[in-house]
């Protein structure tokens, strides 16, 4: 602590006559509001005692959270557990600037009935190693809101559900009763330890509403809290561990050029959230004007490559002179090498293969090796597709999960995009390789190595539409073919699907877009986009039917009273 800190426990008393006007105060502890001659210490900037001394004594986790947010840390940093958002204070705000829509995940997954994936099924999501700690009856405390006091109390509460980042909690007193569970994030500050409050000198009271008739609630809750877990003292500061990521804007690297994929071009990371990145193309001499053409991934993304990479292994780049000399010329840490089987021989050009189609996700199709690159890269060409000077061919890293021996899909009842003018009922492999007099890739090739994860059909998600990669969807996954996840985006046709591979960086657990700040897109809305199937074409006719209706008996209306007038002689 500072000098300033340290002086703040001595001087709770006597700083009430130091300043009499009427500004207003906010305690920087709890964030109570009052008159500054009200508040305790000589800077003013406590309401209690048990604030100042519960800031000093939490000075370390409030430098812990002004890393987090992108900061340095200072004497006015927030502290965790005070009900704050772990990382950013403002408004959410999506890629394009504009303000999140606030999705509410927990009633989302009770009006769906689903389970969602576990964040230890994400290899590259913060906490993720730490998962396994985080388990369903584990005792917390949290702000008690079932309470009507003057003063901000807590309560206990257990773990009854987890989805991803998201928990059911129920409080304590409420035994089986759920009409007051509520959804909470494990890993936005608001959720503490067990003993926290003694720590902090905050009360704990009882829920107005609870029902039970407790005459010693201390023995109670001592009968409750005895073999019970609670969150890991280091967990906030494993948090910020795994949070952390090492681009930073201003870095020059390459990546695939979405308008020709066939090759690289030169990009500057603009914006990094969640380890996310906002790349805009340094070169923009083919864009239309008073345009800004950027690209988002994550940083893990096959997709990007350091500065030099296209050169060194003979993939094409989009050449351009740079006007920003000062920028990084390199990527913050090399990327992993990756295995390939060279055993009895390698890919060869012309070889046939099946490969998810880069430029439509949800279709596997009949493919073609069209050149080999050094380093095990591919450059890999849809078979049936209208090449523009090759702008079609894709790179593929020989142990990507994106490419697959031939038979895979008829082995796992996927439906096989064949070439154009082939029929897909009657397309046979062995017919096709013979018509071109071509060969298959040995199967021994391609990267079949697979331990398992966690997902099964049904499971939520929040995941990257590979299409328009600056959104982060509301996603479920619609079924699993090995390593491979079929995604499906809540709200939207079967033809958006994408086939993902479960390690992907493009997938993430529930609660991940309020974790790192980033917008999440939700589900259109019935009638909306994606939802012009038959449900709407039948409401449709009916709207039109009702009309027509409508008019008819209108008109006989007309016709009709003045011939009722005569007839009674009106």
């Amino acid at each position: 602590m500072d000098e300033e800190e340290g002086s703040d426990e001595g001087q709770d008393y006597l700083g009430s006559t130091v300043d009499e006007d009427d500004r207003p105060a906010i305690c920087e502890r709890c964030g109570t509001k009052g008159n500054i001659n009200t508040f305790f210490s000589r800077t003013k900037r406590f309401c209690s005692t048990s604030c100042s001394r519960s800031y000093s004594s939490n000075s370390k986790k409030s430098s812990l959270l002004a890393r987090l947010q992108g900061r340095p840390p200072s004497k006015k940093a927030l502290i965790l557990g005070v009900g704050k958002p772990l990382v950013g204070k403002t408004p959410r705000t999506a890629p394009d600037g504009t303000l999140q829509s606030g999705f509410d995940w927990g009633a989302y997954l009770d009006k769906e009935t689903s389970l969602a994936a576990s964040v230890s099924c994400f290899r590259h999501a913060p906490l993720c190693v730490q998962w396994d700690d985080i388990a369903v009856g584990m005792k917390l405390e949290v702000a008690n809101t079932n309470a009507v006091l003057p003063s901000k109390v807590y309560w206990i509460v257990s773990v009854i559900q987890l989805a991803g980042y998201k928990a059911l909690l129920r409080y304590e007193g409420f035994e089986h009763d759920s009409s007051h569970d509520f959804w909470c994030s494990l890993a936005t500050g608001d959720l503490n330890s067990i003993g926290w409050c003694a720590m902090s000198s905050k009360l704990l009271v009882p829920p107005q509403d609870v029902q039970l008739k407790i005459p010693d609630w201390k023995e109670y809750l001592m009968k409750k809290l005895v073999g019970a877990h609670t969150l890991p003292v280091d967990f906030y500061i494993k948090l910020a561990e795994s949070s952390k990521c090492n681009f930073k804007p201003g870095m020059r690297v390459e990546v695939v050029d979405p308008r020709h994929i066939s090759r690289t071009r030169v990009a500057v990371v603009d914006q990094v959230i969640g380890g996310r990145l906002r790349l805009l193309y340094e070169d923009l001499s083919d864009a239309p004007p008073n345009t800004v053409v950027d690209f988002w991934c994550h940083m893990r993304s096959p997709l990007l490559h350091p500065i030099g990479w296209s050169s060194r292994v003979g993939h094409a780049v989009k050449k351009g002179e740079s006007d920003c000399p000062h920028h990084i010329l390199a990527l913050p840490f090399d990327p992993q090498p990756r295995t390939v089987f060279m055993e009895g021989g390698f890919f060869e050009v012309g070889m046939k293969m099946e490969a998810i189609d880069p430029l439509n996700l949800g279709n596997i199709c009949v493919a073609t090796i069209h050149k080999i690159l050094l380093d095990g890269y591919l450059m890999v060409g849809i078979d049936g597709a209208e090449p523009v000077n090759d702008a079609d061919h894709f790179c593929y890293h020989a142990s990507s999960h994106a490419i697959l021996p031939t038979g895979f899909c008829e082995k796992n009842n996927i439906p096989l995009t064949v070439p154009r003018g082939y029929d897909p009922d009657t397309f046979v492999w062995e017919d096709y390789l013979q018509e071109k007099q071509a060969v298959c890739a040995p199967a021994r090739l391609f990267n079949t190595d697979y331990f398992g994860h966690g997902f099964s059909p049904n499971m939520k998600l929040e995941a990257v539409d590979l299409i328009e990669p600056r959104l982060v969807c509301v996603a479920t996954v619609r079924r699993y073919v090995g390593r491979l996840l079929l995604i499906h985006f809540d709200g939207w046709e079967d033809e958006f699907d994408q086939w993902v591979d479960h390690q992907s960086a493009d997938i993430y657990p529930v609660g991940w877009c309020e974790l790192s700040g980033y917008s999440l897109q939700a589900p259109p809305s019935p009638g909306g986009p994606g939802k012009t199937g038959v449900g709407n074409n039948i409401q449709i006719r009916c709207a039109v039917f009702v009309l027509i209706f409508c008019v008819i008996a209108f008109i006989c209306l007309i016709v009709y009273l003045p011939i009722s007038n005569q007839h009674l002689g009106v």
